[in-house]
């Protein structure tokens, strides 16, 4: 499907945005911590004509002939369902969240069609979000910057679509450079670009998407939210980013186990974050190996949030020569990255997909992606 085959006319504009994958720094966003992720070249497309009422029409490639149709004078989540939230949601966000006045704006015809493969923990739905959002705000001359667009896409997320997300996946499609991983500080916002260098080093990242598929909106992801602010209420801080390692002990005293295990692992994964941007800074991409399969093992043995595909994908990649590899996303499914030698490549994604087949799982799709730039009008 098109957006010509769904209403008949050719789109005036179009806009994309980028998944992502975090390179470091799992779950430590809603924290208020440290993340360090990159947007890649996989996008999601938005092509928009404006309209003569205030009716917002929204339809996919995904989701083949059916068009969801909303009034911006009856923009509310509960009138919201569904992948359209993605879209509709944001238009609630500007005005809720963001303050815009949309009295006197008109709607539009809006299709969105997506290389970013959907639930493998590339962030599939801030690409739809942060694409949507940099449109309206162009179109409808609102005059806000990423960073605000960055708070707009999570604040849809949680209240519109009901995922409790942290700002890193929005912050990293809007914010996104080529060659370059988004080191963010998610309290304050602060963002610097760190030069990742793959190309001069001879190393490509890997991704192995198990095909297993997770939800954000239920489940795991927030119950580990709702243990992070019980550890963070204990120990009497704001949010977890203000404990330090040398807190643990401490900590470890005043938790159970399971509380204790979910704050260790943010904990540590800060400090992780920190460590890798310094070393890429000083050392390079080979030298952060080593940090990327200890987030993992945090993630397997504290967080709990692996699965045995990502565990299996991690292992095999590491078996065969990987310098370093880690799964990413929300976890319960989606992927693993590898950082790999370019000559490696292919050796490692078929020692890994012999291994899934030898467990008797799905077969995995394995590719390479490299960091882009983020959102833009194309």
């Amino acid at each position: 499907m098109t957006f010509q085959q769904v209403y008949g006319y050719e789109p005036a504009v179009r806009y994309s945005a980028p998944g992502r994958v975090n390179l470091i720094g799992e779950h430590t966003d809603y924290n208020d911590g440290y993340v360090l992720p990159f947007a890649i070249d996989r996008r999601t497309t938005a092509s928009i004509a404006p309209r003569d009422d205030r009716q917002l029409r929204v339809a996919s490639a995904f989701d083949a002939g059916t068009v969801v149709e909303l009034s911006l004078d009856e923009l509310a989540p509960e009138r919201m369902d569904g992948w359209s939230a993605y879209v509709l949601g944001i238009a609630w966000a500007l005005r809720e969240q963001a303050g815009a006045d949309l009295m006197d704006k008109t709607g539009f015809d809006v299709f969105i069609e997506s290389d970013v493969p959907v639930g493998a923990g590339l962030s599939s739905s801030a690409a739809i979000e942060c694409g949507v959002a940099l449109a309206f705000n162009d179109l409808w001359e609102l005059g806000l910057d990423r960073k605000t667009l960055a708070r707009v896409g999570q604040y849809s997320e949680n209240h519109a679509v009901g995922a409790p997300t942290g700002i890193m996946d929005q912050s990293a499609s809007l914010l996104g450079e080529q060659d370059a991983v988004v080191f963010l500080d998610c309290r304050t916002l602060d963002t610097a670009v760190v030069d990742l260098a793959l190309e001069a080093n001879g190393l490509e990242v890997l991704v192995v998407d198990t095909r297993v598929e997770h939800a954000h909106a239920t489940g795991g992801y927030k119950a580990r939210r709702e243990s992070c602010e019980h550890g963070a209420a204990v120990m009497g801080v704001e949010a977890l980013r203000d404990l330090s390692v040398d807190d643990l002990p401490r900590a470890q005293e005043l938790l159970d186990d399971e509380t204790f295990r979910r704050v260790r692992h943010v904990v540590t994964e800060d400090q992780r974050v920190l460590d890798t941007v310094r070393t890429l800074r000083e050392h390079g991409p080979r030298a952060i190996g080593s940090l990327l399969v200890a987030s993992h093992e945090s993630m397997r043995d504290d967080f709990e949030i692996s699965v045995p595909e990502l565990d299996l994908a991690v292992a095999t990649a590491m078996e065969h020569g990987a310098v370093g590899a880690r799964m990413t996303g929300g976890g319960f499914g989606g992927a693993a990255i590898a950082l790999v030698d370019q000559e490696a490549r292919q050796t490692i994604a078929d020692a890994v997909t012999a291994a899934f087949a030898a467990a008797g799982y799905r077969e995995p799709t394995v590719f390479t992606v490299h960091a882009a730039q983020g959102a833009r009008r194309d």
